[in-house]
């Protein structure tokens, strides 16, 4: 007769799941020796449970199907809870296995005793707990389907000695084909009525727009319309898209920023965007959200359509109006072509002796990549050089934890990235505080032989923090990195290692580090002092910078402004 373990790793089998992220804790043992019974369902040993569902929720992210780890109890299902966090924001489909003290101890204060159906609640769609044998077959069934139905995370809590017991179960098939919700006649014709009216549309485009790029063009052409992107749809929207004007938010530029303060009509399709102070004032708003929890969350919306992008985008096509002006698209894509201009500019070698300018990094690195690389950045300026300077073309994905806005994603994503895509290259962009927050996790490249990139921004710095202390008026403290040399630490471990120092040596570094038949870590030293400046400089961010200055000057470090100012002369006159 089958134990509990054995029912769970045969209906993942049955559904598709090809590897479980995790490491092994004697809770977990009646489950990893099924695994070790069942080649078809890997188990991937990471060195920190919290790469274990980074690594499920880039998985996820990627493919749209269930991932899945596991973590033994107390300490080691808790490690999950930072990637749990990630996927459920990101709104990825993930089963989380959490393993339980045994039955007969719960509620006495044992040994690594939690509850986890308390802890893992606010991060998960579906958080319930094995309390007899015949129960874990419905309850397996029930978290598959919350996790893919709701896409996000379900987590699945078995106490150990449960996991070992007999139960009369068959393995069962759990799939869930994708759907599209349709919007109501009526919230089609109150948007119509409102974009006819419009005269200068604005499209947010968000990543509810996957999959529907071809009546995304088609709905800028009939409305002339610019696009402004998020991060999170750079991939989706930004590619063959004579309409593009880029990103706007603290990480976006001054394009995207003037296209949805110029509009009068703004039509937001499927976006969570989440800064109000990057919206208008004066324009009306259009939302289209598939969940109807969303619309009005982050600015006032005068018509708010339910239903997912691409039916409602093909439902409003042949009744809107055409033979509209393209002024207001000229003008923006115009601005568009001097902002990208300005930007790919700063994207050059550094002067003789000075560290690397990062944008000059990551164009290099997009110029060298597969057409089809997957990339990730760390949280931070990786995010911020990303976006402004990686060109994306509809095979190219660019994932991260852009909604949780957690450090050391970078790496832990890649890993399953890496692990659902064997023959594809995955690029990590990493940031020096975001690789060694999870340093171990370049030991399990090594064990699973996984060919990951991993380029390190090193400017021995929490740079974005840094950035966020100058515009508040904060003289830097605390954000200093003493590294090591990267590289040396990749050779140590088995990943092959690479360091840069100077803009000269980079590009047959880049091409030498890509080519790698196996993992690979590239260490360049980049700027500290650049400035990654937003679209748009409020007055009390320049006042914050104001202040900053004076105290850094006051505080006997005066030697950081002539830096800042040598490093971002190109940017600032």
């Amino acid at each position: 007769m089958p134990t509990i373990s054995d029912v769970i790793a045969d209906t993942l089998i049955a559904s598709g799941v090809r590897r479980v992220y995790g490491i092994p804790g004697d809770s977990l043992n009646g489950f990893t020796d099924a695994l070790r019974t069942r080649p078809e369902l890997a188990w991937v040993h990471v060195r920190h449970e919290e790469a274990a569902a980074f690594a499920a929720s880039a998985e996820a992210g990627l493919t749209g199907e269930l991932a899945v780890c596991a973590g033994s109890c107390g300490p080691g299902n808790l490690h999950l809870i930072n990637g749990l966090y990630d996927a459920n924001r990101s709104r990825v489909p993930v089963l989380a296995i959490a393993a339980q003290i045994p039955t007969a101890e719960i509620g006495s204060n044992f040994f690594q005793e939690t509850h986890p159906r308390e802890l893992f609640r606010e991060c998960s769609v579906f958080a319930e707990e094995v309390t007899h044998a015949e129960q874990m077959p419905r309850l397996l069934r029930i978290a598959m389907r919350e996790a893919l139905g709701k896409r996000g995370v379900a987590v699945l809590i078995v106490p150990g000695d449960l996991g070992t017991t007999s139960v009369e179960a068959e393995p069962e098939r759990v799939v869930q084909p994708g759907s599209e919700v349709v919007p109501a006649d009526e919230s089609v014709a109150a948007a119509l009525e409102t974009l006819n009216a419009g005269s200068k549309v604005t499209i947010l485009a968000g990543a509810g727009c996957a999959g529907a790029h071809d009546e995304l063009m088609q709905l800028a052409e009939l409305l002339q319309a610019p696009i402004v992107h998020t991060v999170r749809s750079k991939d989706h929207v930004e590619y063959d898209n004579p309409y593009d004007v880029g990103l706007t938010g603290l990480i976006g530029f001054s394009s995207g920023y003037r296209a949805m303060e110029a509009c009068d009509t703004l039509l937001m399709l499927g976006t969570d965007f989440p800064y109000q102070q990057f919206f208008p004032t004066a324009a009306t708003v259009i939302q289209v959200d598939e969940r109807g929890s969303q619309l009005g969350r982050r600015t006032k919306v005068h018509t708010a359509v339910v239903g997912s992008v691409r039916p409602t985008v093909a439902a409003l096509l042949p009744r809107l109006v055409g033979g509209r002006s393209s002024k207001h698209l000229d003008a923006m894509t115009k601005h568009y072509a001097r902002a990208r201009k300005d930007l790919d500019e700063l994207a050059t070698p550094s002067r003789r002796g000075a560290a690397v300018h990062p944008q000059y990094l990551t164009r290099l690195l997009d110029e060298a990549a597969d057409d089809d690389a997957i990339f990730i950045p760390d949280v931070g300026s990786p995010v911020v050089w990303a976006a402004r300077h990686l060109h994306m073309n509809g095979a190219r994905r660019l994932i991260g934890s852009f909604n949780h806005g957690s450090m050391a994603n970078a790496l832990t994503q890649a890993i399953g990235a890496q692990s659902a895509y064997p023959g594809r290259q995955v690029i990590a962009l990493a940031g020096d505080g975001g690789l060694a927050m999870l340093l171990g996790e370049l030991i399990t490249l090594a064990q699973q032989q996984l060919p990951v990139k991993v380029v390190v921004y090193d400017n021995s710095s929490l740079n974005f923090v840094e950035l966020e202390m100058k515009a508040a008026g904060f003289v830097n403290f605390g954000t200093q990195l003493d590294n090591p040399d990267f590289a040396k630490v990749g050779d140590a471990l088995g990943v092959r290692g690479w360091r840069v120092e100077r803009s000269k040596d980079l590009p047959g570094a880049v091409t030498e580090f890509l080519a790698h038949d196996g993992p690979a870590i590239l260490d360049v030293v980049t700027a500290r002092q650049e400035l990654s400046i937003p679209p748009t400089v409020t007055a009390e961010q320049a006042k914050g910078f104001a202040l900053f200055a004076i105290r850094t000057v006051m505080s006997g470090r005066g030697t950081e402004l002539v830096d800042l100012a040598r490093t971002n002369m190109r940017q600032i006159f």
